[in-house]
Formats: C-alpha cells, sequence, structure tokens
C-alpha cells in the first residue's frame, strides 16, 4: 500500500484535500500536476501555490515543485508531495501510476480515461463509474458529500457555491472583465461591505459583505469571470489557513476508493 504511485490531476484546493489525506494516511509516493500559471484562489490551503513558491505547506505536509517527473523520487525521500508544471498530464504515460485522481474540478471530463491506470478516481460532475473513471466521488455539498460511487455519475453542477450564514453566490468574487489583477487587500484581511478588494483591468472589485478574505488570486492575468476572491461571512481566520470540510469530504472519498481496491485480503 505505502509503494503505490498516485498521480493527481490539478493542485488546486479540493486536491490538496486528497493529497493531504493520502500523505497523512501513509503514501508517500504522490505526484499532482498542474498549469504554469494555477488560477486558484485559496492559495493558503492549495499546494499548487508551490508552482510560484518552489514549496507549499497546509497542515503540516509539505508539497515541493518537481522540475521533471524524474525528480518525484527525490521529493518523495524528504517526505514531502511532489507537485509538476504538467498540463498535458504526460506523467502518467511516464510514471503508470497505480491510481490517478482527477481533481481539476472542471465539472466535466476533459480526457481523463479509466485506461491510464489500474484505478481511476473522477471528483464531481463529468464523471460516470464504470465508463469513464473505476470510481467517482461526489462533490457537491450535502448528504452524499464524499460518497464513492461505483456505479453511475455525481450530481449535475449546480453553478451555486455553498451557504454560509445565508450566503451563496454573492461571497465568490468574480473578474468584472479580463485583465490584469491588483490587489488592494491581502489574504486574511478582515474587510467590510465595500470596501476595495481588488481590481480587474483597473475595474474594482468590492466586498459583497462583512467578513474575511479567505481567498484571493494572484497578481495575473484572469479572463472575465474568472473566480478572484472569496469572503468568508463567519470571519474565522482560522479558516483561512485550514483545509474546509469539502475538500476533507472528498479527500476521505479518495481514500475510501483506494483502500476498497488495494486493500483486500488475498483470494485463497
Amino acid at each position: 500500500m505505502r509503494d503505490l504511485t498516485i498521480v493527481i490531476k490539478g493542485a488546486g484546493e479540493m486536491a490538496t484535500g486528497v493529497a493531504h489525506r493520502l500523505h497523512k494516511s501513509g503514501f508517500g509516493r504522490i505526484i499532482m500536476t498542474d498549469i504554469p500559471a494555477p488560477l486558484c484562489v485559496r492559495r493558503t490551503v492549495s499546494f499548487c501555490e508551490a508552482v510560484y513558491e518552489g514549496r507549499m505547506t497546509v497542515e503540516g505536509v509539505t508539497a515541493e515543485l518537481a522540475t521533471l517527473s524524474g525528480d518525484a523520487p527525490d521529493v518523495w525521500n524528504r517526505g514531502h508531495v511532489a507537485v509538476l508544471i504538467d498540463p498535458s498530464w504526460s506523467v502518467v504515460a511516464t510514471l503508470k501510476p497505480d491510481v490517478v485522481v482527477d481533481a481539476i474540478m472542471a465539472k466535466r471530463n476533459i480526457g481523463t480515461k479509466k485506461d491510464e491506470a489500474p484505478l481511476v478516481i473522477g471528483i464531481g460532475p463529468g464523471f460516470k463509474a464504470p465508463d469513464d473513471v473505476h470510481i467517482v466521488v461526489e462533490s457537491n455539498r450535502g448528504h452524499d458529500l464524499g460518497r464513492t460511487l461505483y456505479e453511475g455519475a455525481a450530481e449535475p453542477y449546480t453553478g451555486m457555491p455553498g451557504q454560509m450564514m445565508s450566503y451563496t453566490k454573492e461571497r465568490v468574487l468574480r473578474a468584472p472583465v479580463a485583465g490584469m489583477v491588483k490587489h488592494a487587500r491581502k489574504l486574511g484581511e478582515t474587510v467590510a461591505k465595500g470596501d476595495l478588494i481588488l481590481s480587474v483591468g483597473g475595474i474594482p472589485v468590492t466586498a459583497p459583505f462583512d467578513g474575511i478574505l479567505r481567498g484571493l488570486i494572484r497578481e495575473i492575468s484572469v479572463d472575465e469571470g474568472e473566480k478572484v476572491g472569496d469572503v468568508d461571512p463567519r470571519a474565522r481566520q482560522e479558516y483561512c489557513y485550514t483545509i474546509s470540510e469539502k475538500a476533507r469530504s472528498i479527500g476521505g472519498g479518495v481514500l475510501e476508493a483506494i483502500m476498497h481496491v488495494y486493500n483486500r485480503p488475498a483470494q485463497r
């Protein structure tokens, strides 16, 4: 079990919840892939920050950027999760992993196939087991969050963020136009309704209500409509630096799926 090689597509918030849970459960050969300029908003709890910083630690687990897939064993030997810039997932063909997890959260399948590994797991909408992948993990908040599905698909994408103190879609800040992001506030800061949070292409984006800035995209170029921030009305600063209940639940579902397949007694 400890020698299983696991490739996780994506290194954002939900993918990090998966990697963190697997690493804490004893899986030491984990490699995550991401694009050259990740668009993550909850940067304080996302291993994709290693793309920018070289390494990133979330709740005691460190991810380290690997230049090539061949560097991953050195990263693993240091007890870290490997992160690789690999938007085409070429590492899957190179490493021939035991497990592939699609945690991109694209709300659709953008190319993952169940022949990529002995066990292929898809998270959220866009995957159907056992047609596209072997197992699907439910990502929609509610009664079935984190449930492993061996037949069928996850619930359809609703387009509605999870509710926090009666707030839903208004807590997510989106780019009003395409352009360069410029910060006016910092991650983890308390904000009041109407405060300037950032600008995109010179257009201001303000706080929709009082809360804490739980998510803030890097100062990069974004498309119109891109998620650029997240205001949490609960105003608990520790929530900015800890994995969410959703990411933990999804991580638990992936762990269950791997254990279900690989931790069975030998047939006699």
